[in-house]
């Protein structure tokens, strides 16, 4: 009976809360309608104004700052570049360039080759450069030796170190908007460039390696047909580099990711020792090849393209143009290329470098090429020191990139045009 009791009890305390619930259900379901309704017209309205829920606080919300690595196996860092990155959100506070995963140690390999050997080290450090970067090198060992070289090879490497800047141009033309999302303009600068390794390998035998440059001239002259194929080339190249004013830089798209990104002043850039296209986007109009003309420069007619803003845009904008100033160059070493020799003909058996130092620069399609050259009698070169476009260029990151957000951090370092291996050597 006690246990009859107990549960009779409890389930009359039950049935007094379930009332309870319900009273107090009733009591407050207008004011629930109400809050709901008002809560979905107000997210509605968020949604329709891109806004979001206003958070007070009490004080300032902190953020932990966030360490972030691009790379080294990054696709938009051209090789294995590493940038440690330290973000605020999405807003980048400091940026450190990790570099070295490609050296080669390529300036000590010097002193234990010949000067014909040292060529297949030097058109590889920046492989879309190989011709101009021989030919500083086939420079520096004439002026310390003092040989003299034939106008009608100077002439020739004049306008192969052009065929070579637009190859280097356009790679960076097609891959630039690539990183951007943009997938067409890479294949129209596949196409151009295919034409212009062609031509270039009906000459030196390669494509991309060429040791086409020797001391005291050239490995070969060019061959039959070589002058007509290259005309031909350049009508087709000029043509469709309008294709590609009109479909990249005229592009609202690429306007909007690269204007005012990425803005590089130019007292950074030169105390930074910034050059090539990264240099005269900021409004700075240095070239080796007009500053301290080497081969033909001197005679051949060509202006420095240079930009207002220096940013992104304006980047781009000037390897296009020095794409344009290229053509120029090699239509006039086409018109005015002497018959003759291509080679010294009185050069010794055997090629040392002499005693004492030089220091030649070129104006690589990246930027300035510095080879500073020691030579002590000997069979090899004593010391080799070289000032790559590269290196210098991608220093200036860390001033470069703070203040930037993170979804603008590759259209940065993509408008930088930098090769790893040029960097590391």
């Amino acid at each position: 009976m006690a246990g009859d009791g107990s549960a009779s009890r409890s389930r009359a305390t039950s049935r007094t809360a379930v009332l309870w619930y319900a009273s107090a259900s009733m009591d407050t379901r207008e004011d629930l309608v109400r809050q709901q309704a008002a809560f979905t017209a107000a997210s509605d309205a968020w949604m329709l104004r891109g806004g979001g829920i206003d958070i007070i606080t009490e004080g300032p919300l902190h953020a932990e700052e966030m360490i972030l690595n691009i790379g080294p196996q990054h696709p938009s860092t051209h090789g294995v570049l590493r940038v440690v990155l330290e973000l605020d959100g999405e807003k980048i506070i400091r940026a450190e360039p990790v570099i070295g995963y490609m050296h080669r140690a390529a300036e000590k390999l010097v002193e234990y080759r010949d000067t014909r050997q040292v060529l297949v080290l030097m058109n590889r450090h920046d492989w879309l450069s190989a011709f101009n970067n021989e030919l500083g090198w086939v420079i520096a060992c004439e002026r310390l030796i003092g040989v003299e070289v034939p106008e009608r090879a100077q002439w020739i490497r004049t306008m192969m170190a052009e065929w070579n800047r637009l190859l280097n141009h356009l790679m960076f033309c097609g891959s630039y908007p690539l990183e951007l999302g943009a997938m067409t303009p890479v294949f129209y600068a596949f196409r151009e460039r295919e034409m212009i390794q062609d031509l270039m390998e009906t000459a030196t035998g390669a494509r991309m390696h060429h040791s086409y440059a020797r001391v005291g001239g050239l490995k070969d002259d060019l061959p039959r047909g070589f002058l007509k194929r290259a005309g031909e080339t350049l009508t087709w190249v000029r043509k469709k580099l309008v294709d590609f004013d009109n479909l990249v830089m005229g592009n609202e798209i690429i306007a909007a990711r690269t204007k005012g990104i990425g803005v590089l002043a130019p007292e950074v850039a030169t105390s930074y020792g910034c050059s090539g296209p990264v240099l005269q986007a900021s409004g700075v109009a240095m070239d080796a090849r007009k500053d301290a003309p080497y081969e033909k420069y001197g005679e051949v007619e060509f202006d420095v393209p240079v930009g207002q803003n220096g940013d992104c845009y304006d980047r781009l904008w000037v390897l296009v143009r020095r794409m344009w100033e290229s053509c120029k160059i090699i239509e006039q070493c086409l018109d005015k290329l002497p018959p003759g020799q291509y080679i010294n003909p009185k050069l010794p058996k055997k090629i040392k470098p002499s005693e004492g130092e030089i220091y030649v620069r070129t104006e690589n399609p990246l930027g300035l090429m510095g080879y500073y050259l020691v030579g002590d009698g000997g069979e090899f070169p004593y010391r080799m020191k070289m000032r790559t476009a590269s290196f210098s260029n991608v220093s200036m990151i860390p001033a470069l990139l703070p203040g930037a957000l993170v979804p603008d951090l590759i259209a940065v370092l993509g408008s930088v045009f930098f090769v790893v291996g040029d960097v590391d050597r």
